[in-house]
């Protein structure tokens, strides 16, 4: 990428902090309320599940524009939660319609991070381009990938986590 089109390129963008919605997300209330986020045509609605999971639902394409989002609000969402630090995020995909290499990297970079702080992610709701597209490059084996959020919620409390 010549400097030109960097230039060109970030002459389109927002700045980080409206980009990002750093502060902008609402914690769900002690009632469950969630709360929803929306990035560039990316929307990211979270909600209470119990003390140590919470699941997060994306709608949208996520893409170079929206991958940063993404990751920015997954790690804050693990960070914010009021009450005990969630030790596990299960990422609902079932309203993600593409998901591209961008995508996949925000993905492995809010994992590094949450697992840095000793949370995880899980993905549920993976479309077959998509679940393909996770197992040709072997990320696969980062995250437990589950058919639905319910399948993720109910493997997390047994004692086999497979979906």
């Amino acid at each position: 990428m010549t400097e030109e089109t960097r230039r060109a390129a970030r002459a389109g963008r927002r700045p980080p902090e409206v980009r990002c919605g750093a502060g902008a997300l609402r914690s769900p209330s002690a009632q469950g309320a969630p709360s929803v986020h929306a990035a560039d045509g990316l929307r990211i609605e979270t909600s209470r599940v119990r003390a140590d999971t919470a699941v997060v639902a994306v709608a949208g394409e996520i893409d170079l524009r929206t991958a940063g989002p993404l990751r920015d609000l997954l790690v804050e969402t693990h960070g914010r939660l009021p009450g005990a630090r969630p030790r596990r995020l299960v990422a609902d995909f079932a309203g993600v319609p593409f998901c591209d290499a961008a995508g996949l990297g925000a993905l492995v970079a809010a994992r590094n991070q949450i697992s840095a702080a000793g949370g995880e992610i899980a993905l549920a709701g993976v479309r077959p381009a998509q679940l393909r597209l996770l197992k040709i490059t072997g990320l696969h084996r980062l995250f437990a990938i589950h058919r639905d959020v319910e399948t993720a919620l109910s493997c997390h409390d047994s004692p086999t986590r497979s979906g």
